[in-house]
């Protein structure tokens, strides 16, 4: 497809868009002395004209503990965990204040919501949280998440706002994301460390990419930088959804590329998208432990989209429980799949390499003839 063709596609979509997830991370919200005010005000504005013209907005938005770090008391550092939490609890009411009172100035109202993973974990509560965000998008508020940073420990963080907002987007059933960040779209390889880089202002096959090689490092503000920028598109891929990243600094860079200038990166959202159960099947927790196949399992499971057999199964490590999440790798460790293990680590161990039909003799009993049913099974996994 020609150039113009790709962007006459680009803003087709993004005019058709109904529901939009953006987010916003801390390099981009703040500054040294605190909230950039004004850009606050900039995006109101642009997201303000959005929801006139009838489109439901999430704002998923960073900045609490670098909010809060500029008015903790003088001589106190933020070196661990019950100090950065703290920071957070101070940063987000003033972060709040700030959202609430910009919005209100054009006639919208805004909302909070404070998430951990383990609040889209359980299913029970995955639903309580959509139902409400439901209601709201009803009601044409528009909500603000943020991690509850002020709470989550390490297993019950999403690690960063830009992988909650990939989560968020299978919760509200979004259109379109927009990701705001402190770089110009995407590059090739790291602009930083190369002065040769390439900015992509395409995308078409994002599960084609190599991420770890052509995203190194992370940004001193925000906790995720392009990786998770990217890993976060590759899952709104997954889910049918297009994804734009764009440099949140520039002004009213949002109402521009809903003019037709074409900024940022655009990222193609795959043609066959994965189920919404799937998709949180496979992303609601890290996967506890790793099943290596050897690679007539993999044709079977790449090619012919077959459930995991244990008769496939080189080797087990970790230690899981059945029903838990696990990657499917292959022997060099690269990782092929995820989904939930229909034995035990210590059980699989036992019936690795080994016929379904001889399950039975080896434990003692036989609930399922697969290691992974498909069903369960979420091939290509951005994780």
């Amino acid at each position: 497809m020609s150039k113009a063709g790709k962007l006459k596609n680009r803003l087709k979509t993004l005019r058709e868009a109904k529901r939009i997830v953006v987010k916003i991370g801390s390099a981009v919200l703040t500054t040294s002395e605190g909230i950039n005010l004004g850009l606050i005000c900039r995006l109101a504005d642009q997201l303000a004209t959005l929801h006139e013209r009838g489109v439901d907005i999430v704002l998923v938005s960073s900045g609490a503990v670098a909010a809060g770090r500029e008015t903790i008391p003088a001589g106190h550092k933020l070196n661990d965990l019950p100090a950065r939490q703290a920071a957070s609890s101070i940063g987000q009411s003033r972060l709040m204040h700030e959202y609430d009172e910009t919005f209100r100035r054009f006639g919208l109202v805004s909302s909070q919501i404070l998430l951990t993973r383990d609040d889209l974990k359980h299913r029970d509560r995955f639903l309580n949280v959509r139902n409400t965000l439901s209601r709201l998008l009803e009601w044409r508020v528009i909500p603000i998440i943020n991690e509850n940073d002020t709470v989550a420990v390490q297993e019950l963080e999403f690690g960063d706002n830009d992988t909650l907002a990939s989560l968020i987007l299978n919760v509200v059933e979004a259109d379109l994301f927009i990701n705001l960040t402190s770089a110009d779209g995407v590059f090739d390889k790291n602009p930083d460390k190369n002065d040769d880089a390439k900015h992509l202002s395409h995308i078409a096959n994002i599960g084609a990419l190599d991420l770890d090689t052509m995203c190194d490092g992370k940004t001193a503000v925000g906790s995720g930088g392009m990786f998770s920028k990217m890993r976060a598109a590759h899952r709104a891929a997954q889910l049918g959804v297009p994804t734009l990243i764009l440099a949140g600094k520039e002004r009213m860079i949002i109402e521009r590329v809903f003019n037709g200038e074409e900024c940022g990166t655009w990222i193609v959202p795959d043609e066959k998208s994965v189920s919404r159960r799937k998709f949180w099947l496979a992303y609601h927790c890290d996967p506890a432990g790793d099943l290596v196949i050897d690679k007539g399992a993999e044709k079977a499971l790449m090619a012919g989209g077959k459930s995991l057999l244990p008769a496939g199964i080189s080797s087990v490590a970790g230690t899981f429980k059945a029903g838990e999440l696990v990657r499917v790798v292959d022997a060099d460790e690269k990782p092929i799949a995820v989904g939930l293990s229909c034995y035990s680590s210590e059980d699989m161990a036992k019936i690795l390499g080994h016929k379904s039909d001889e399950i039975e003799s080896i434990l003692g009993k036989c609930p399922f003839p697969e290691a992974i049913h498909r069903d369960n099974l979420l091939l290509d996994a951005a994780l």
